[in-house]
């Protein structure tokens, strides 16, 4: 599997994508206590390594290189979900 490969399956990972989802949505909650950057990388980080290590998936890839990706994908749809979550802030008026 090509780099571009694996990253574009990461990207299309529908469990992936509702654990950033539900990270910005616990940021948001708690970000008067926990601040907001650190939180998000930490949780960036953690689902980058949590998912290849459990979901045994049976991808010839060594794991840092699931990681090293997952970060990166993680990493996009991060920043996909922010700017959606500031355009419907926006459109609010707040």
């Amino acid at each position: 599997m090509t780099l571009s490969q694996l990253i574009l399956s990461q990207l299309a990972d529908p469990f992936r994508i509702g654990l950033i989802i539900a990270l910005v949505f616990t940021m948001l909650r708690t970000r008067s206590a926990t601040g907001v950057w650190l939180p998000l990388a930490a949780g960036v980080l953690f689902v980058a390594v949590i998912l290849p290590t459990t979901m045994g998936t049976a991808s010839p890839e060594p794991l840092w290189r699931q990681v090293a990706t997952g970060v990166v994908a993680n990493s996009v749809i991060l920043g996909v979900v922010l700017g959606i979550w500031t355009a419907i802030r926006r459109a609010r008026g707040g």
